[in-house]
């Protein structure tokens, strides 16, 4: 799909403007634009260009962090519109941050795309099917309950085989794209699916160092419901009390990251709001897009004069889970997980990478576990194409960049993926099962909960 262009930004730009007749220029609205600072930081240097997963699939020099903060810098002093033509653009960046990973220049793109993507939901119409396929995936997905409602169908409709048919005859996939994306990542119903296992507050294990709060997220509750329990477990076992507070919603990460603005400060608020009073230690999360998020909440609430203090407390105490047990370092003994060396390939999540800068914990954990071998894939840093929703909005750009990064992990010949994302895992499952693989996937936590417990993954 990489047409690789070369046109500089600009050239290219005001290429397009000469093809449209437009007689006004409309501009970002008075709420947040993106900040001229931030834009003027960028020197054009193109680092961010290899680094960045829509400008290697789609190879257009506006799909890459430089196009779109040239678009943004144009938009800003009314030199171009902010319309249906340009906001595709950013429509098309996953925002996985890899670009401010790489910048040597220090831009801070992540604040000027979130500051983009609600000016682009207010101020942009889109069609009919994009509005009610959103409408779709933001009044269902951050809501627990309401996709409660959905498995018993998911269940029967999987149960009776019904997705192979669905598949095989291409109909959904030929006329409705995005939908066939959202079925194809549909995760595994089980009986667990059902029910939520895990009490209000879980006693810490011998001596009580901490008391935590633990986040349960709303596709993670629901479809990967082991995760959440082996983080309870191993945090118990480290000697953390942990306290699960039952009035808790989403994070905020599926509004958030795609403009949803009022939707996102609503469950954010909903979020510290279930936790106050709980004198906690710190908060946990196991989910890497969610833990970014609800690092952010003192941005996200900034303009709220009864939440904005309690907004920043409240992040600064938010830690992944991998984070959190680095710092304080595990107390538990570690058993092997096999009886012979175990070949492991960490998939580093993008917002655990570039949006925490959490790399070397997760890896220094895995180390511990008596017996792994720990590997590592070619473009490690190159986002999976999960990227929250993106992979249901932009189907066609997520599987080449999901093909690509289950290639870079199967090559590294490792027979066990640890991944920290429920996102990732469905994207990447869905991958290795179009390549005809049958790798298992895990989530670190769930490994060490194995090592903990005295489980060796034979017996699975």
């Amino acid at each position: 799909m990489n047409t690789s262009d070369t046109t500089k930004p600009a050239d290219q730009f005001n290429q397009n403007l000469d093809n449209q007749n437009l007689d006004s220029f409309p501009s970002f609205d008075a709420k947040h634009p993106p900040d001229q600072k931030l834009v003027d930081a960028c020197v054009h240097c193109g680092f961010c260009l290899t680094t960045c997963p829509s400008y290697r699939v789609i190879g257009k020099e506006m799909d890459s962090p430089r196009g779109r903060i040239y678009l943004m810098n144009a938009i800003n002093h009314h030199e171009a519109p902010l319309s249906t033509a340009t906001s595709q653009h950013f429509d098309s960046c996953l925002g996985c941050l890899a670009c401010t990973t790489a910048c040597p220049s220090g831009v801070q793109y992540d604040q000027l795309i979130a500051a983009t993507r609600p000016q682009v939901e207010r101020n942009v119409p889109r069609s009919l099917g994009d509005r009610l396929f959103r409408q779709l995936i933001f009044s269902l997905f951050p809501y627990p309950n309401r996709l409660r409602w959905l498995l018993v169908p998911l269940f029967v409709y999987q149960k009776l085989g019904l997705p192979k048919l669905v598949r095989s005859t291409g109909l959904l996939q030929r006329f409705l794209p995005r939908l066939a994306a959202m079925e194809s990542l549909l995760p595994n119903v089980t009986a667990e699916s059902f029910q939520d296992t895990l009490p209000t507050v879980i006693p810490a294990q011998g001596e009580q160092r901490y008391r935590v709060g633990m986040i349960l997220g709303c596709v993670q509750r629901l479809f990967f419901s082991e995760v959440n329990e082996a983080t309870a477990r191993v945090l118990s076992a480290n000697g953390c009390e942990v306290v699960i507070p039952k009035s808790q919603g989403c994070c905020a990460a599926l509004p958030q990251h795609q403009g949803q603005e009022e939707q996102a400060q609503a469950i954010a608020r909903q979020m510290i709001d279930s936790f106050e009073g709980t004198d906690v230690d710190a908060i946990i999360i196991n989910a890497a897009g969610c833990g970014h998020t609800l690092k952010e909440y003192g941005h996200i609430l900034q303009d709220d004069p009864d939440y904005r203090e309690k907004a920043h407390e409240f992040a600064s105490k938010v830690k992944d889970v991998q984070e959190f047990l680095g710092a304080i370092g595990l107390t538990a003994k570690l058993s092997p997980l096999t009886d012979a060396p175990l070949t492991l390939v960490y998939q580093d999540a993008c917002h655990l990478l570039h949006g925490q800068k959490i790399s070397l914990q997760p890896r220094q954990l895995l180390r511990q576990i008596p017996n792994v071998q720990l590997r590592e894939p070619m473009d490690a840093a190159l986002c999976c194409g999960s990227a929250g929703v993106y992979n249901m909005l932009q189907p066609e750009v997520a599987d080449e960049l999901g093909q690509q990064k289950v290639q870079n992990l199967l090559n590294t010949g490792a027979t066990l993926i640890a991944s920290s994302n429920p996102g990732c895992s469905l994207q990447i499952q869905k991958h290795l099962q179009l390549q005809g693989k049958t790798v298992p996937l895990m989530h670190p936590i769930r490994l060490l909960d194995y090592s903990i417990r005295g489980v060796k993954l034979e017996q699975l």
